[in-house]
């Protein structure tokens, strides 16, 4: 069974752009869409507390999957540790796994080393986006422009969230109908 991971990092963005590269890989592998689940998250890649991230982990532990799918690297994680200890864990399973964009098929020694060294990359650009996002904020306050979300304010109400939660939606789905990150849900709902 082939496990397919998306991420985008929040609620605003979507997946489709990653999506159509893989189902592009998967009809030229002639891989039929009865052999692939799918695993999508709204979440940052900095850390691994996430749902469909956890739900790939266990099913990959369960033996279920035997191969994973990703659009690029990075989408598995933003942190080198974790990433080099995600995919150790992987290759000790046995996993093979595909980077569809920077076409790599990952196992053995050099494909992990390989991955280690992208992993770091995308930490390195994580980083620098954070810095630009810093210096960018830095001047706007230096212009007199820069307001921030106001103290107090939520862009979705913890009521509710409670309201839908009460009613059985599950977290993700309202993330989705509010425009909020499953992380925002659990926070309002504990």
């Amino acid at each position: 069974m082939i496990g397919v991971y998306l991420r985008v990092s929040t609620t605003d963005q979507n997946t489709s752009s990653q999506k159509a590269e893989i189902e592009k890989y998967l009809n030229s592998n002639g891989i039929v869409s009865d052999s692939v689940t799918w695993y999508e998250d709204q979440e940052t890649g900095t850390t691994l507390k996430r749902p469909a991230f956890e739900r790939l982990q266990a099913d990959i532990f369960a033996g279920k999957i035997k191969t994973v799918i990703v659009w690029k690297l990075d989408r598995l994680s933003r942190n080198l540790r974790d990433g080099v200890n995600v995919l150790a864990d992987w290759a000790e399973k046995g996993l093979k796994i595909v980077v569809v964009t920077q076409q790599l098929e990952l196992n053995g020694v050099i494909g992990r080393t390989i991955a280690a060294l992208l992993l770091g990359l995308a930490e390195i650009e994580h980083g620098h986006i954070k810095e630009r996002q810093k210096a960018g904020i830095a001047a706007a306050k230096a212009r007199g422009a820069y307001k921030g979300r106001q103290p107090g304010t939520r862009k979705a109400s913890p009521e509710r969230a409670r309201e839908l939660a009460d009613k059985g939606n599950k977290p993700a789905e309202i993330a989705a109908a509010l425009g909020i990150s499953p992380r925002t849900v659990m926070r309002y709902l504990a």
